[in-house]
């Protein structure tokens, strides 16, 4: 009786053994034994083997593609944010003849190190400045 119930679980519903253990409540190592005495078995081995590796590639392609979608979005908003930091600074330093020291300070950011007791920027002084580049700059409220 257990062992028809075991072969038709195995070969006609395509249980895993150990579900069928659990539905049987019989130790996996018994079932395995009756599962391969049958004639079948070679065949319903195989044909396993082919759904799972066509069920992994499947799970592969659906997180590469998600991998990739997720990447797409990143990329597309760094580039959103990339061009519109391009347009303020064109903006910004095509204004007019004349550039501001603080729009200065903002294009070229790693000159100037900020000073929070006198709350100011400071032209690092190792960089080497040339007497047109503004030593000090005010912080703006």
């Amino acid at each position: 009786m257990n062992k028809e119930k075991i072969i038709n679980l195995f070969y006609d519903n395509h249980l895993k053994v150990k579900d069928i253990s659990m539905i049987l409540n019989i130790d996996k190592s018994y079932i395995s034994r009756i599962i391969k005495k049958d004639e079948r078995y070679l065949n319903e081995k195989e044909s396993r083997k082919q759904v799972s590796k066509i069920r992994h590639l499947e799970t592969t392609k659906r997180i590469v593609k998600r991998n990739r979608e997720s990447l797409k979005f990143k990329n597309s908003v760094d580039d959103l944010i990339l061009k519109n930091m391009h347009k303020q600074a064109s903006m910004e330093l095509s204004k007019g003849k004349y550039l501001s020291d603080e729009s200065y300070r903002k294009w070229n950011c790693s000159a100037y190190k900020y000073n929070p007791s006198k709350k100011r920027y400071e032209f690092r002084e190792e960089l080497g400045r040339s007497y047109d580049v503004p030593k000090y700059i005010k912080e703006r409220n």
